[in-house]
């Protein structure tokens, strides 16, 4: 942990797609840093959360589900959405690419939404989970790369209609990151040569990676930051 210990004492969390991957990486580091956690997602998750971290099951994709995982939490300091799906190949199936988007858009918007009047009270901040395909077409995943296009977008349109409450809203945009979503990549040279060839740093991410950076936007350091695209990518975008 590279913050000062006790950061965000005192503050309430909600990390959405927070029962595994990234999402859970990030739910322990606010808990680690002092933060009262609530993780929300499909299932009780992969065993990888902490004990502090209290956990909901919910579907982003259902009011009714989200409702009744926030009630009880009547104000919030840190929303972060960390909720999505890839399908690839399978998303040139509109049923499929409409599930895609149901989840990591629509699902989204329908946690920032939902959490409004909660951050309200203290000024809080929401940090969405964009992508490298939020700036890149990808031939297997259309869904995917919309969703994650259409985040970055509604980013910056809440970090316009939600400063006047006193929200800040960023996302993070992680780049190739280790996770199960990418195993294949990683177990395929073929693939993951190119990659990693692009990639200044030339490594594959780690969701601690993308947590770290993702807590600075939460921080008083990042006061009068809002709307940004954070890329955690190791320098993939320049090269």
């Amino acid at each position: 942990m590279t913050y000062q210990a006790g950061l965000f004492n005192g503050k309430r969390a909600l990390v959405s797609g927070a029962t595994q991957g990234i999402g859970a990486v990030i739910a322990n580091h606010l808990a680690a840093l002092g933060a009262r956690v609530t993780a929300i997602g499909l299932g009780k998750g992969d065993g990888t959360l902490g004990a502090a971290v209290e956990v909901k099951e919910a579907n982003v994709t259902s009011a009714q589900s989200l409702d009744a995982a926030l009630a009880g939490i009547d104000r919030l300091d840190i929303v972060f959405n960390c909720a999505g799906i890839i399908q690839r190949g399978a998303e040139h199936d509109l049923e499929v690419f409409e599930k895609v988007l149901a989840v990591n858009l629509t699902g989204t918007m329908r946690v920032c939404t939902a959490t409004r009047e909660r951050l309200k009270a203290g000024g809080g901040c929401i940090v969405n989970t964009a992508s490298m395909l939020s700036f890149f077409g990808g031939g297997l995943v259309p869904g995917y790369a919309a969703s994650k296009g259409g985040v970055a977008q509604l980013t910056k349109s809440l970090a316009i209609a939600y400063a006047a409450d006193g929200i800040r809203v960023n996302a993070v945009a992680p780049g190739w990151i280790a996770t199960p979503l990418t195993q294949a990549l990683q177990d395929d040279p073929a693939r993951a040569g190119p990659i990693l060839a692009r990639t200044p740093m030339g490594r594959w991410g780690t969701p601690d990676d993308v947590a770290r950076a993702a807590m600075f936007l939460c921080t008083p350091a990042a006061a009068f930051m809002t709307g940004v695209i954070l890329p955690v990518d190791g320098g993939y975008m320049v090269s």
